[in-house]
């Protein structure tokens, strides 16, 4: 085998986190009584929620912004848009929000399968995450993802955000992993290729969504299923 550590993302990638969070910001959408606030309807909050988040990762994965910052500030900004302007409202959506979300347990197609085809042909799995530590680790016990993973990386236990090229040399040392015998699998072209590109590591992007391709990879798939071609 030319690789032995497949480093894994874990949002977006395996774990769907638009589903996840669409049914969790519908239960807080409810619970707070947000369409009595005259925040509606439902899909204009969700739709307004998914551009700011995305917004705010991208400052977070530059390091613009803090992980506090970019908790509570993706529901601000949101309510913001619907005229809500009170900080304190907004921690408390936010609080809840990441209370509920890792409980749920929406996986991309086939994920389940190509983990165990992966772990009986012996490669070593591991993620390499930006999520929050107690988040990330909730998500994956309650969705029986851990017993797949020899370690799990996050920024928060790194000291360092993907695509910067110190988390992939961090989990690779962890791993005790050598760089040609490793590769990084992920959705996202900045965090994921390109940070494994800026570490010298092979990588593979999960491309669900048929984006067209910016970043030159190691390898493309649309599927978790052709992974299997590959590995």
């Amino acid at each position: 085998m030319r690789y032995r550590h497949l480093f894994f993302d874990l949002d977006h990638t395996l774990w769907d986190f638009d589903t996840n969070a669409k049914i969790t910001l519908q239960e807080v959408y409810e619970e707070f009584g947000l369409e009595q606030k005259n925040v509606k309807p439902f899909e204009d909050f969700y739709t307004t929620y998914l551009k700011h988040n995305a917004i705010l990762w991208d400052r977070y994965h530059k390091g613009f912004i803090t992980t506090e910052e970019l908790k509570w500030k993706r529901m601000w900004r949101t309510l913001l848009d619907f005229k809500i302007g009170d900080d304190e409202f907004a921690k408390k959506i936010s609080a809840r929000f990441l209370e509920i979300l890792p409980t749920k347990k929406a996986l991309f197609d086939y994920t389940i399968e190509i983990l165990e085809y992966l772990v009986s042909k012996k490669y070593q799995l591991h993620l390499i995450t930006n999520g929050f530590e107690k988040t990330q680790w909730s998500k994956i016990n309650n969705a029986n993802l851990a017993k797949y993973f020899t370690h799990v990386i996050t920024s928060e236990t790194s000291n360092c955000i993907k695509p910067s090229k110190e988390i992939f040399e961090y989990a690779i040392k962890k791993a005790r992993a050598e760089l040609q015998e490793s590769i990084m699998i992920g959705d996202n072209p900045d965090a994921d290729i390109q940070g494994a590109i800026n570490a010298g590591m092979d990588c593979i992007f999960v491309n669900h969504i048929n984006a067209d391709p910016v970043i030159s990879c190691t390898y493309t798939v649309t599927n978790l299923r052709e992974l299997e071609k590959i590995l």
